[in-house]
């Protein structure tokens, strides 16, 4: 048998994936020059801002009965385990934000990291709208999904222009 999460633990897990991605981007961006790069991830980090603040709404609306487990967990190793899924799903914490990309992270670089874990998300919150109900906001999810994958999108846009 898996570990089974509860609506909060998920939760939990898709704030801090969203924390991880806005530092992400806010770094990402000052390490390009281009105007319009530039521009593209300050969006997107305020998009993953945004995501973060709907997350914690319906965190907030849940019910004691929505955040209980029926997990035996008295060593509370099912929050470190949570810990480390949000950490490293999508976007790495715990090291710098673009640490993936070396010393001299390259616009190219950039892009691809943040395409690849845009697609990652996009896998995540579609396997989690299955365990958030409709009166908690599955279309807000739904919505999330969707602009994820807008931001697919921009950045395959982006990494096209680079090779033109």
């Amino acid at each position: 048998m898996g570990i089974e999460f509860n609506a909060d633990e998920m939760l939990r897990i898709a704030e801090q994936i969203e924390r991880n991605g806005v530092a992400f981007y806010a770094a990402a961006a000052q390490a390009v020059s281009a105007p319009e790069t530039v521009q593209l991830l300050n969006e997107l980090s305020r998009w993953e801002h945004t995501h973060l603040e709907i997350f914690t709404a319906m965190q907030n609306a849940l019910t004691d009965a929505e955040r209980e487990t029926e997990t035996y967990d008295p060593e509370d190793e099912l929050a470190d385990y949570l810990q480390t899924t949000a950490d490293s799903v999508v976007f790495i914490a715990g090291q710098p934000p673009l640490a993936a990309l070396g010393e001299h992270p390259t616009l190219e670089g950039i892009l691809q990291i943040a395409l690849a874990r845009e697609k990652d998300s996009i896998v995540f919150y579609t396997g989690m709208r299955g365990y958030v109900p409709s009166r908690l906001g599955k279309e807000r999810i739904e919505q999330i999904i969707q602009e994820e994958m807008r931001h697919v999108a921009m950045l395959s846009t982006q990494l096209a222009d680079l090779g033109r």
